[in-house]
């Protein structure tokens, strides 16, 4: 499901937890990235953000009118991000690697795939996404709808009890 303005009532991120691991994870120095979450309420932000750690999901789509109806910038190849499980802790640091905005109609199977929700298939996909943007985006859903599609890489996943949450 969808990165881009959380316009659900996920937990908001404390500023200076998102900092701290800012500046524990920082790649080189710069200013510190946007952070987001998953999804539009808190279980489906800590669904999706599990298959990103494990390395299943390596890509994600958001509707084009949510960025901007929120005076979002979309994503960009090289883009750094930090991501938030459900109650607005950061977890992930991300590097986008790929950038496309096409209609949803024409979103392909190998996009569903690198999404790795479900069985992975283009069916999965486009009907769990149908029922997010329909409930989520702020213009509906449509076939037509602009979607933005990223691939990104895990650059650094948050300890958890001690040990890694990669595989």
């Amino acid at each position: 499901m969808g990165r881009g303005p959380v316009t659900a009532p996920l937990t908001p991120a404390e500023p200076a937890r998102v900092t701290a691991f800012w500046h524990q994870v920082a790649p080189t120095p710069g200013p510190e990235p946007q952070s987001w979450a998953f999804g539009d309420h808190a279980e489906l932000a800590d669904e999706l953000l599990a298959l990103v750690l494990e390395g299943t999901k390596t890509a994600t789509a958001g509707a084009l009118a949510d960025y901007e109806a929120h005076d979002e910038p979309v994503p960009e190849s090289g883009d750094l991000s930090i991501v938030l499980d459900g109650a607005g802790e950061p977890r992930a640091l991300l590097r986008t690697t790929h950038v496309d905005v096409r209609p949803f109609s024409e979103v392909d199977a190998e996009h569903a795939w690198l999404e790795g929700e479900g069985d992975r298939s283009l069916e999965h996909w486009r009907e769990g996404h149908e029922r997010f943007f329909a409930r989520s985006s702020v213009d509906g859903f449509d076939p037509s709808m602009a979607v933005v599609l990223e691939r990104f890489v895990v650059l650094h996943p948050q300890q958890v009890s001690g040990r890694s949450t990669t595989t």
